[in-house]
């Protein structure tokens, strides 16, 4: 976290103290750093600006009205999967032809809003999403740009629940029905259906995955163009993975590096969908100690944030670091062993455990 360290052995966020922040506005707190998010969207923005691709900001890593206003003011874009994140795209402003929307689920007022706001495109799931697209274009007398949602069944290295790319996976079409898609594309007149969006998980540390995705794609196009079909975007998702504990993530220009030489030559836009890489080191919560118990078999420290202010933890039994917002004179944290755990009636109420 760039902006957030000790001074004089007490935490701040940027010029902030932190523990001033948490007596003026109580606790459970998020605070958050502007100058971090800002520095990790203009890494990833200078990293890819041989392509000059378009940066859509993915709202569901954290839809802070603060946060969306800061980085559509310094030109992203947003990913958005429902109707409160377009509503909330709304409120600070974020040009219409910058947004992108996927999600395996979107109903129909969820689909005309999106319509009506005029966004960049959808990004379609299934077969039946896209007959009800047209539908509703239809009815509006629009024409509607959509990209499909490819499955290369590819396994990213991350936690089970977050990887998206395998065919087992609830995410987008398999290669086959996307071709079918792409050769019948008279049955959705509605429709302009241009372009490909893959992202295949969160929290990956490698570029391995991202570039066997990436070359199943160019694969697809190639055939697609021997058919007389062009591909105007190419959405290559977001799922940088950060540093939690002891993971050795590949940095933005990494990232690039590895992948520029497979888009350069492609006559399209490309679209990037980070999340977690902008804004997963940007903050912290503080929380404040109720009770110290100590029990038969272990020690718990009761605070006064729960599983709902951070699941992570509890949902996959994610490392958080935990600190003290002031060390002691020596300049060392005091650490004894224990659970710190929250005040909900649930077992699985922990933000950190001795045993992971």
């Amino acid at each position: 976290m760039h902006h957030f360290n000790f001074r004089k052995n007490n935490l701040y966020c940027e010029n902030f103290k932190v523990s001033d922040l948490a007596k003026k506005f109580q606790t459970p707190l998020y605070i958050y750093s502007a100058k971090t998010i800002e520095d990790h969207f203009l890494k990833l923005k200078k990293a890819f600006s041989e392509i000059d691709p378009l940066i859509c900001y993915s709202v569901k890593a954290n839809s802070n009205l603060s946060i969306l206003k800061l980085l559509v003011s310094k030109g992203a874009g947003l990913d958005i999967v429902s109707g409160g994140e377009l509503y909330r795209a709304k409120k600070v402003k974020c040009p219409a032809k910058r947004i992108v929307y996927a999600s395996v689920g979107k109903s129909d007022n969820e689909i005309r809003s999106a319509i009506d706001y005029g966004i960049l495109m959808f990004n379609v799931e299934s077969i039946a999403e896209l007959k009800r697209i047209d539908r509703i274009a239809a009815v509006l007398g629009k024409e509607i740009e959509v990209a499909l949602r490819f499955n290369p069944d590819i396994l990213a290295s991350t936690h089970k629940y977050i990887t998206t790319g395998k065919k087992e996976n609830k995410f987008g079409l398999d290669e086959e029905a996307i071709k079918k898609v792409f050769l019948k594309e008279a049955l959705y007149p509605n429709l302009k259906i241009n372009g490909i969006h893959v992202h295949i998980g969160s929290q990956i540390t490698e570029s391995t995955p991202f570039i066997k995705t990436i070359k199943k794609v160019r694969a697809l196009m190639n055939y697609l163009k021997t058919r007389g079909i062009k591909i105007r975007y190419l959405n290559i998702g977001g799922g940088l993975g950060i540093i939690y504990d002891k993971e050795r993530p590949q940095t933005a220009g990494e990232f690039a590096s590895k992948v520029l030489p497979l888009l350069k030559d492609l006559p399209l836009k490309v679209i990037l969908e980070p999340g977690r890489f902008i804004v997963g080191n940007a903050g912290i919560l503080v929380t404040q100690v109720l009770y110290i118990k100590d029990a038969v078999s272990k020690k718990f420290i009761i605070v006064d944030a729960a599983m709902n202010d951070l699941i992570r933890p509890s949902l996959y039994g994610a490392y958080h670091n935990i600190l003290p917002l002031a060390l002691n004179k020596s300049g060392r944290k005091s650490l004894k062993a224990a659970d710190i755990v929250g005040p909900i009636c649930e077992s699985g109420d922990f933000l950190g455990r001795t045993e992971r």
